[in-house]
């Protein structure tokens, strides 16, 4: 699917913000549900794991000037990608997923909550296998996780920070 000729795809300023905590705010329900606990969500704001989002090459997807979804990456991991609801199934998360994917190596890899079926639909139909299911864990809530991965032979969570292993958190 090429991406939607009214979309920008840039890099996101500090002004952006506050439209990153609402579109964030607004999507990570859907995310969270059939995974984890409802309880599980917090307003990225208040959020400690939103202490992240300051490692990571930040994008903003916007239309009409308005700021969309976002994602982030640490590479070798996408780290965040959501889209607001209202433009939900319109191209702007592969967008953004595709824009992210071109600044990363092979190696690239990402977590999802494992009953994400929209997300684990657009990971896979981009090129990236399910290299693990787990147990995840989020806001102390646990819950079926994925670590998804381009090519798992490269074992890019290996490359992340000092850890071997997955991050705490479930998925994002």
């Amino acid at each position: 699917m090429p991406q939607p000729s009214d979309l920008r795809i840039r890099a996101s300023t500090p002004d952006d913000w506050p439209a990153i905590c609402r579109v964030h705010d607004l999507a990570r329900p859907d995310e969270l549900r059939g995974s984890f606990d409802a309880r599980a969500f917090i307003p990225l704001a208040q959020d400690p794991e939103g202490e992240t989002l300051a490692d990571c090459d930040v994008f903003v997807a916007e239309r009409g000037g308005e700021v969309i979804g976002f994602a982030g990456i640490d590479a070798p991991y996408l780290d965040w990608l959501y889209v607001d609801p209202a433009s939900y199934r319109r191209g702007v998360g592969r967008a953004l997923l595709r824009h992210c994917l071109a600044r990363m190596g092979r190696d690239a890899w990402t977590l999802a909550c494992g009953n994400n079926t929209a997300a684990l639909t657009l990971y896979l139909s981009e090129g990236f296998v399910i290299e693990k299911r787990f147990t995840g864990r989020n806001a102390g809530y646990e819950g079926p996780s994925a670590r998804l991965a381009l090519d798992p032979a490269l074992r890019g969570w290996t490359k992340r920070g000092q850890s071997q292993a997955p991050p705490a958190e479930g998925g994002r």
